[in-house]
């Protein structure tokens, strides 16, 4: 299997140079013989938090992998710089699909300007963005989720465990797509059980996007929940996510995941006992699937849908706490298995 090569980007520049130095083929000896006998190359370019995450960014990593360990491909990884603006997007796509990556995949709707942007450009090279369905085009793949639907199932989640009759929602960004969280969660808490309070709480609104990668923001914004009551507490807010699932570990109430199954991170794994569950998106799937579909000759192009019927989004079982919670498992089934069947309508938005 090759190495994924990781780029750390540090200005439009610096993302240059690093990515034409990639295209020259800097392999270690173990990697010598080329990549024309392989399946080709493809690249993701990270979101804000960048790899190591435990969660968004990391998901859409594990899909090169398995693609890199599958399809024998050469995978590569770009990370974001701070501050960074559509400028540096658009050089680091244009940098790795000249680069002959393909293909070239923006992990989160940030990407949305870059890839109209460069994707005209490389009419060969197949882009996906994930999370979002503003920029279309014939070589453009949209990887979105039902986002909601997992959320409902966590609100169901927090609603038969609370105690305390007060959960908490952290956003990290006030978007549309952390909004899409807030709603299926609030939702399903209220449906399952009158009366429960659930504090909302955003860390930072656009265009500071820093709610995303900050956990000191997460840290706070969980412990102002936790001494206001609240004993189960849902955060969709990346890298800052960590920071409130450590807060509420320490404090002895249930933390719920995103995007990854946080339960099975290294990063948190001091705190696993107290995450009771996480809101899953097979971000891994849809990155494994666009690649496949390119080394397959038949690339997925459009909006490309993940929700609950094919377990595009899910509500990780891996604590064993909360599988021995046989009600709140039914409850959660039965939720699944009502917005599956249309009975149950998830909202979009608050």
């Amino acid at each position: 299997m090759r190495r994924i090569t990781r780029i750390a980007t540090v200005g439009i520049a610096s993302a240059a140079l690093a990515l034409s130095a990639t295209a020259c083929g800097s392999k270690s000896s173990s990697e010598s013989s080329g990549s024309d006998d392989k399946g080709g190359k493809a690249a993701i370019a990270y979101d804000i938090g960048g790899r190591g995450d435990q969660s968004f960014n990391d998901a859409a990593f594990a899909g090169l992998e398995k693609a890199e360990k599958e399809l024998d491909i050469e995978g590569n990884d770009a990370e974001p710089s701070e501050g960074e603006g559509d400028p540096d997007k658009i050089q680091r796509l244009t940098a790795l699909a000249r680069a002959g990556n393909n293909p070239v995949i923006g992990v989160g709707f940030a990407y949305a300007p870059a890839i109209a942007e460069v994707a005209p450009k490389f009419p060969k090279t197949t882009f996906g963005l994930i999370d979002d369905t503003s920029k279309t085009g014939p070589n453009i793949a949209n990887l979105v989720f039902n986002e909601e639907q997992g959320s409902y199932l966590a609100g169901v989640a927090a609603a038969k465990v609370t105690k305390t009759n007060t959960v908490g929602f952290i956003g990290g960004v006030e978007t549309p797509l952390i909004k899409k969280f807030e709603a299926g969660f609030v939702q399903g808490v209220k449906d399952t059980k009158k009366g429960v309070n659930v504090k909302v709480q955003y860390l930072t609104q656009p265009p500071d996007f820093g709610g995303f990668s900050k956990p000191d923001l997460g840290k706070a914004a969980a412990q102002g929940q936790l001494d206001a009551g609240a004993d189960v507490i849902y955060a969709a807010a990346g890298l800052a996510g960590s920071g409130s699932i450590e807060a509420t570990a320490k404090a002895g109430k249930w933390a719920i995941g995103v995007d990854s199954d946080q339960y099975n991170q290294k990063g948190l794994a001091a705190y696993k006992n107290q995450i009771l569950t996480s809101v899953t998106k097979n971000v891994s799937g849809a990155v494994f699937n666009l690649i496949k579909s390119v080394q397959d000759g038949k690339p997925q192009t459009g909006e490309i849908r993940y929700g609950l019927e094919d377990d595009g989004v899910a509500l990780a079982r891996s604590n064993p706490a909360f599988t021995k919670m046989t009600d709140v498992i039914a409850a959660v089934d039965k939720a699944k298995a009502d917005i599956t069947a249309g009975k149950i309508k998830v909202k979009t938005a608050p």
